[in-house]
């Protein structure tokens, strides 16, 4: 035999099985990487949704302890819900789930693992690869206020309201949010003012105030609105959070509106700011600062007595001036007009057509309020129950009630007059009975919470 043909068989026989270890080098690189790579991939995922839902829970709880507890008890199941142990033969598991609280911003940390066995990259020396994966949520810091309607029309409701109202509270951090509560029906009331400085919020005093709503009376959106967004700015400009919200419950269109009447004879006559509603007695003037209509005083409750006659409504919305004797159209802010063309029609005269005036003014001030709100940068988020909200009036033939609400959220199905695209996008929730308030009202809460991440 050739010695010469046995050395060139002799090295092809070296060569192929050089290769051959290459090829299944490179074999299970390709089966154990891909492997590896769906791996990283849905342990990624968990370790988000872990994140996610840290970020969610880190609101329950009474103190900063309870809290990160909390946080990681979710991230710990969002975790173990998006990967199964044994996924392709690995071992998922959270290594470190970490949280740190800055003013009112929480950041949560989690980082995971996933150790794996392989199986042709043995022959290499390799026993195990490792997949690893972290993610970072941030939940900013909030300013909110809960404006809640307590008008009669709501009645057997009222219950499932205030369920509903509770449930809600229960989502935002009461050591990291600050949360001002409001109700309205003839005027409004702020039961728990938001705190201007320091964080956080008590939520079982809400609660009890809640629980002692009454539904009666009629609807001054306007003055539930003014108040919601007046609490947002006592917060000083420093200290504001970065998301400012107002949530705003009704469960119909707005029908009264707060003012200071302008008489004959003013040091004789009425001399207090009160609510007109369109269905309520004329010209008596109910108490601002109550959600129940209570007279003014007894001459604001006779003012249609020729001595203490209103001339007319005023121009502009003057509820809240600070001084009733300077109580004349040219000393009130014009920030938001009564009398005007539109959206709706609104003339100064209270004899005639007194029902139809102030009806259509309580709509366009409810709206204007929420579109000065919105452009301060605060989001308005609206609920509204019931099917009352999908009739218009006889003095608003051309509106729903629900129309009104989705204007003040500025949602992207509003009616075109009213969107506007360079403020805030808010939602806005429809309950069709009280059963799907408590629902409706944990939407917009999943809203806001991821708004503030």
């Amino acid at each position: 035999m050739n010695p010469n043909l046995s050395r060139q068989r002799g090295a092809v026989a070296i060569m192929v099985a050089v290769s051959m270890l290459v090829l299944l080098a490179v074999v299970g690189l390709c089966v154990d990487a891909g492997l590896a790579y769906l791996v990283k991939a849905r342990l990624n995922a968990a370790v988000d949704s872990a994140a996610l839902a840290g970020a969610r829970a880190v609101t329950t709880g009474n103190n900063q302890t309870e809290q990160i507890a909390s946080a990681r008890a979710a991230a710990a199941d969002f975790f173990a819900a998006n990967i199964p142990n044994d996924y392709l033969l690995s071992s998922p598991r959270i290594t470190s789930t970490n949280v740190t609280f800055n003013g009112g911003q929480a950041t949560i940390d989690v980082k995971a693992e996933a150790p794996m066995p392989v199986s042709i990259m043995q022959i290499m020396n390799f026993t195990s690869l490792m997949p690893v994966a972290a993610a970072q949520t941030v939940r900013n810091d909030l300013d909110m206020a809960l404006v809640v309607d307590t008008s009669g029309s709501i009645g057997a409701a009222g219950p499932g309201v205030r369920t509903a109202a509770k449930s809600f509270l229960s989502k935002f951090n009461v050591t990291q949010d600050r949360v001002a509560l409001i109700h309205f029906a003839s005027g409004a009331v702020v039961d728990a003012p938001i705190s201007p400085s320091a964080r956080g919020f008590n939520r079982s005093a809400m609660n009890t105030k809640i629980t002692n709503f009454s539904f009666e009376d009629g609807t001054a959106s306007v003055e539930g609105m003014w108040n919601a967004r007046d609490q947002l700015n006592k917060v000083p400009q420093g200290s504001r959070s970065t998301m400012r919200v107002i949530v705003f419950f009704s469960d119909g269109a707005p029908t009264a509106l707060g003012s200071y009447l302008i008489f004959d004879n003013k040091d004789k006559d009425c001399i207090e700011p009160g609510t007109l509603d369109s269905g309520g007695p004329t010209y008596a003037l109910g108490d601002l600062n109550s959600a129940s209509f209570n007279y003014v005083s007894d001459k604001c409750r006779l003012v249609r007595n020729n001595a203490y006659a209103a001339r007319r409504l005023p121009n502009f919305y003057n509820a809240h001036a600070p001084d009733w004797k300077t109580a004349t159209d040219a000393n009130f802010t014009s920030e938001f007009p009564i009398v005007t063309k539109g959206p709706r029609e609104v003339t100064a005269d209270l004899s005639g057509n007194y029902a139809r005036n102030v009806d259509r003014a309580a709509r366009n001030l409810a709206e204007s309020v929420a579109a000065k709100a919105r452009e301060e940068g605060i989001y308005v988020f609206t609920l509204g129950l019931g099917a009352g909200l999908k009739s218009t009036s006889a003095y608003d033939t051309a509106h729903t009630g629900e129309m009104v609400l989705k204007c003040m959220a500025n949602t992207v199905d509003a009616p075109l007059r009213c969107q506007t695209p360079n403020q805030p996008v808010g939602m806005y929730c429809y309950a069709a009975t009280d059963n799907d308030l408590t629902p409706c009202f944990s939407r917009l809460a999943s809203a806001i919470l991821r708004i503030t991440k």
